[in-house]
């Protein structure tokens, strides 16, 4: 697992380009576009199960779906910042990516470090230091498990159907 570390202000631009928000929908279509103007390194490099870590008012800027789709589709395991846009917040729960708020955590991060996230426990291990961030609610743990609000709503459904 790598993290990817990243300042403040980080806007939907920066985390995927306006300039191909009407000719890339899919995810196989965003993911090489990914921070490509922030971190060309990013869409290269990333996988499976690589965190964010970012300082305030992540994810800022005009709402679109494609930032989120992209790094829920080039599986990003969470992001970790110290705020978050909250137009961003809510799109990221719409598409099951999991994000937690630990601003002391962010800023104790440092590269040479070993990370453990334990979602459950609102716990973010950091080398030898733990830090704890407010437990999320068992309704968007349940949407980000499930892998976003449509797949969500879809168990539901069938599990309605079958009472």
């Amino acid at each position: 697992m790598r993290i990817w570390r990243y300042g403040d202000n980080i806007n939907t631009d920066m985390l995927f380009p306006g300039k191909y928000t009407y000719t890339c929908s899919t995810a196989e279509e965003i993911k090489p576009h990914l921070l490509e103007d922030l971190d060309p390194l990013f869409a290269k490099n990333v996988t499976e199960g690589d965190m964010i870590f970012a300082g305030k008012n992540f994810g800022c800027g005009s709402s679109r779906e494609q930032p989120v789709l992209g790094l829920k589709a080039v599986g990003i395991a969470a992001v970790v910042a110290e705020s978050f846009a909250r137009i961003f917040y809510r799109a990221s729960i719409n598409q099951g990516l999991l994000l937690i708020e630990c601003p002391e955590g962010v800023k104790a991060y440092t590269q040479a470090d070993t990370v453990a996230l334990n979602v459950e426990n609102g716990t973010l291990t950091i080398g030898s230091h733990s830090f704890s961030f407010p437990k999320l609610p068992k309704e968007i743990l349940a949407i980000c498990e499930a892998g976003g609000l449509l797949p969500y709503t879809r168990q539901k459904l069938k599990q309605k159907k079958k009472c």
